[in-house]
């Protein structure tokens, strides 16, 4: 018999910690996950996944007033938020019971509390039961960070936004990263007057400049709104219930909701982790070594809560490095070269390897290939949005280093493209690939 409850407590059901849970008890462990919110994490509940839907809605506003253009008699339609959201929210239940069923089938026992670290071995649930384990693995992830500033309180974070009652005519949006811009286009499509502000000078930081400034000009000239080095200084609520946004050196800007998406911060505080010596950077993440270990040896950590690189599919390949190192006798690390990412704005951009800015600096020598090109399917349309592909080569071996694209579609051509740049192959085996013609990816091996 085992001197433990179980060979593995987990705590936190999200992407990671579902994934190293299935895998470990498929691996023979005893494993147990504690969830205080809702099995599935924040990609599948609040996260990536319900957002992707709200992405797909909002294009059907631009797609209806284009069919008008190839033939179809469109009537003026009307968009109903209740009916998205309620569908949404639906799609989001159905996943909660595929992850709670693929737990259950593997035999993972699934506890709905909240559980804190008591020991190197022990933990606490909110029942006040203690259990015990030879590891621990902490995947909790990450919670949306809210500006210190007076009248905070009536803003709202991307946890909210998908339960709101009604559409927002008038929305400010804080912050300049992914979750900002994506959610930028998205309510600019339903009609809501957008104003994006940021406390920096620049929107997308960590995005091939070229890019980004091409999203910032198209976002624009869509009437979308920004406010650059505009830091917060205080929120009032006004008497009709809009809100009144104050900010350093602007003019205030009134409106009907104010989604806070500046950031997001490692989710373990109140966990008792110093009750067992583990140890936490400046940002508050668990700091562990390439296989997912603390400074508690038998502590274990995967996903945003080590705020390694915050991406869902990160988290799966860290848990499932974690289950297999630690209960599958195959001990291997994850390889963070050449991560591919995307931002599902209007029109989406995606990005794998290195920035032309990152490769100057770290390679010297390097050649720039770019094709900026209006879609087929703009041009009949009337709309002028043109796409923006960029490679980026090592001048000497000509080895595809960093490959950055804007345009409809561009996250679905990346991420075949991303498996190019992660080969190690060079611009002239792009060069000698012929054309899928006609169609936008093509232009990937038509660069000059």
């Amino acid at each position: 018999m085992s001197e433990y409850d179980y060979d593995l407590f987990v705590i936190g059901a999200g992407s990671g910690g579902v994934r190293a849970a299935r895998v470990s008890a498929a691996h023979g462990a005893k494993v147990a996950v504690a969830e205080e919110h809702r099995v599935g994490g924040t990609c599948v509940i609040r996260g990536c996944v319900p957002k992707k839907l709200l992405v797909y809605g909002a294009h059907f506003a631009e797609d209806l007033q284009d069919a008008k253009r190839f033939g179809w008699e469109v009537p003026d339609c009307k968009f109903d938020w209740p009916t998205l959201r309620e569908n949404v929210l639906a799609e989001v239940d159905r996943l909660n019971g595929l992850y709670t069923q693929t737990l259950d089938n593997h035999g993972v026992e699934i506890i709905q509390e909240r559980a804190t670290i008591e020991g190197p071995h022990q933990v606490r649930l909110a029942s006040g039961r203690t259990v015990t384990a030879k590891y621990i693995l902490v995947a909790v992830g990450a919670w949306p960070m809210v500006p210190d500033c007076e009248g905070a309180e009536f803003g709202i974070t991307s946890n909210e936004v998908f339960h709101l009652e009604a559409l927002p005519k008038r929305i400010v949006i804080a912050g300049g990263g992914y979750i900002a811009n994506e959610f930028a286009g998205i309510f600019h499509e339903f009609g809501s007057h957008v104003t994006l502000v940021n406390r920096s000078d620049q929107i997308l930081r960590g995005y091939d400049m070229q890019i980004r400034d091409r999203l910032l000009q198209i976002s624009m000239m869509k009437g979308i709104e920004f406010r650059f080095n505009a830091p917060f200084e205080k929120v009032v609520k006004q008497g009709d219930g809009s809100l009144l946004v104050h900010m350093k050196g602007q003019e205030p800007v009134e409106c009907d909701a104010l989604l806070f998406a500046t950031g997001r911060r490692p989710k373990t505080e109140g966990l008792g982790l110093e009750n067992a010596g583990v140890e936490l950077d400046g940002q508050g993440a668990i700091r562990v070594d390439d296989y997912n270990r603390s400074s508690c040896q038998s502590i274990y950590a995967v996903g945003d809560v080590t705020n390694r690189v915050q991406l869902t599919p990160v988290a799966i390949r860290e848990g499932q490095a974690f289950a297999d190192t630690v209960f599958g006798g195959n001990p291997h690390k994850v390889d963070y070269g050449s991560i591919p990412s995307a931002v599902f704005s209007h029109p989406p951009l995606a990005g794998v390897g290195m920035t032309e800015a990152e490769a100057r600096n770290k390679i010297g020598s390097i050649s720039v290939h770019t094709s900026d090109f209006r879609p087929m399917k703009n041009v009949l349309a009337g709309r002028n949005e043109r796409g923006l592909y960029k490679m980026i080569c090592n001048a000497e071996t000509g080895k595809v280093i960093g490959l950055h694209m804007i345009g409809p579609d561009a996250p679905e051509i990346l991420q075949a493209a991303a498996v190019a740049v992660k080969a190690g192959l060079t611009k002239q085996d792009f060069d000698d690939t012929v054309a899928l013609h006609p169609s936008m990816a093509e232009e990937l091996v038509l660069m000059k």
